[in-house]
């Protein structure tokens, strides 16, 4: 189990610095098919998705459609890209179902943007759902739950938390 938990904290810090380095595609590559991005409404992050206003509910498709979009120079809010950095707090495996290869992964997280001489920072919970696809992770579901009481001073999420 010990080694389990470092491969997932070594998998979850991976990522982290592929969205501090800006390299967006590698990122997206990290979910699976079925793969999906969460950021539920603020003071509400168990609402139906179905029925509120999500920030971001993306799919596989829309998922990858962002980190390109996000890339480009027409993308103005981040071009040129701000200075991001990613902390996780706290990583705490919650779950395992060994039969199926999931994995419940909770922890705390940190963001940093610079960008225009301002510093916007975010915090929060990511809940991971992770599968073990020919022994490699993968993500399936990432929902980040921001405890902010609301979007302001930033006023908007314009990189991927």
């Amino acid at each position: 189990m010990d080694n389990l938990y470092r491969r997932i904290e070594d998998f979850l810090y991976y990522e982290c610095e592929l969205l501090d380095q800006w390299k967006m595609e590698e990122w997206a590559s990290l979910f699976t098919e079925k793969g999906k991005y969460l950021i539920p409404p603020i003071g509400n992050p168990e609402a139906d998705e179905t029925k509120s206003l999500y920030l971001v509910h993306d799919d596989h498709a829309r998922l990858t459609q962002r980190a390109k979009r996000l890339l480009r120079k027409e993308a103005h809010v981040e071009y040129p890209h701000s200075n991001v950095v990613h902390n996780l707090h706290n990583i705490r495996l919650k779950d395992y179902d060994e039969e199926n290869g999931r994995l419940l992964v909770r922890c705390n997280f940190t963001a940093y943007r610079t960008k225009r001489e301002m510093l916007d920072s975010y915090v929060g919970v990511l809940e991971y759902t992770l599968v073990l696809e020919e022994n490699e992770l993968k993500i399936e579901e990432k929902k980040v739950i921001l405890k902010l009481d609301s979007l302001r001073p930033q006023g908007k999420i314009s990189f991927i938390l």
